[in-house]
């Protein structure tokens, strides 16, 4: 079973996605809050799986919010997704920064985004290769990460093979074809180079590869 916590300052948004999550046999939203203070608390009172967070909302944004689940040890297993009115803008990069899975926009279709909630509870990033590109091109070569370059020096060969198709926004199978092993060889890598780089999951390898040079834009 998916555990999904609701956070959004819209009442409007939340029942509608929730009604949504209700249907499905796999998902139960375990609580919903108005503002990231009062999501913060009900997250570390029920552990969700997910966190489905508004990124402009009043008291406390979806950034800190972030942020904050991000830098709790018990909320390790938690992944937040960004939800947006306006799709890839700064304050996405910047919860994506602060250890955010990934962004929906909230006029997403109803299939589209139960599959996401689906794939963000599996660990893997909502970045399609288009949304990857905007990142690079708008924000990370403009925010070198300094220590992210030292940090892939920790990673095998194999892990570094690994972490650079991630970045070019290959699926697991996709890595496994593309490096001539099987999936769950693909998984260890990248879970291994995860690990080694103190990263949340697949958005935050995105950024230390290109930030490191590991991957350059135009790459593929």
């Amino acid at each position: 079973m998916i555990r999904v916590l609701l956070v959004d300052d819209q009442p409007l948004i939340r029942r509608g996605f929730r009604a949504l999550l209700d249907l499905e046999d796999d998902i139960e939203v375990v609580a919903e809050a108005a503002d990231g203070h009062e999501g913060l608390a009900l997250a570390r009172e029920h552990l969700p799986d997910i966190a489905l967070i508004d990124v402009q909302m009043p008291v406390m944004d979806g950034i800190e919010t972030t942020r904050r689940i991000a830098a709790d040890p018990t909320l390790a297993r938690t992944h937040v997704v960004i939800l947006t009115n306006y799709g890839f803008d700064e304050h996405v990069f910047n919860a994506l920064r602060a250890g955010a899975a990934g962004f929906l926009v909230k006029d997403i279709e109803p299939e589209d985004f139960l599959h996401s909630v689906r794939v963000a509870a599996r660990g893997d990033a909502l970045l399609a290769p288009s949304i990857t590109r905007k990142l690079i091109d708008r924000y990370i070569t403009r925010t070198p990460h300094p220590g992210a370059d030292t940090a892939l020096k920790e990673l095998t060969n194999r892990e570094r093979e690994a972490v650079a198709l991630v970045a070019q926004g290959l699926s697991n199978e996709q890595i496994a074809d593309r490096m001539v092993i099987s999936p769950l060889t693909a998984k260890t890598h990248i879970h291994r180079a995860m690990t080694k780089l103190h990263a949340r999951d697949r958005a935050q390898l995105v950024v230390l590869a290109y930030q490191s040079g590991l991957v350059i834009p135009g790459d593929s």
